[in-house]
């Protein structure tokens, strides 16, 4: 399971640096943008370093408020639960709720 949660994280990081990058280059060519929304939800599905990555990289909505909060906030959720993860506090919360689901051990 672990190696499909960093398959995700990757995916989600790389799609996520992508869209600011493309949004900041519609932002210059005065074309359709990619919605907030759309952004922070990849922030939020674990994409937050690589939005974060490509805000400053590119110089893309660092001030912009409350976007620039909000993606900040997902990150350092991320960062604090990639730590939990890492030391196994997440899987002593989740493992019994899941059993008590009838969903048993996680595979």
């Amino acid at each position: 399971m672990t190696e499909y949660i960093l398959y995700w994280l990757g995916a989600a990081n790389g799609i996520a640096f992508g869209l600011m990058v493309a949004d900041k280059r519609r932002a210059e060519a005065a074309v359709r943008r990619i919605s907030e929304s759309t952004l922070l939800l990849w922030a939020f599905l674990g994409g937050a370093f690589g939005t974060v990555l490509a805000a400053r990289l590119v110089r893309h909505k660092t001030r912009k408020q409350p976007f620039a909060t909000w993606m900040l906030i997902w990150l350092w959720l991320d960062i604090i639960l990639l730590v939990l993860w890492a030391l196994g506090v997440l899987d002593r919360l989740i493992l019994p709720v899941a059993q008590r689901w009838g969903g048993g051990p996680l595979a």
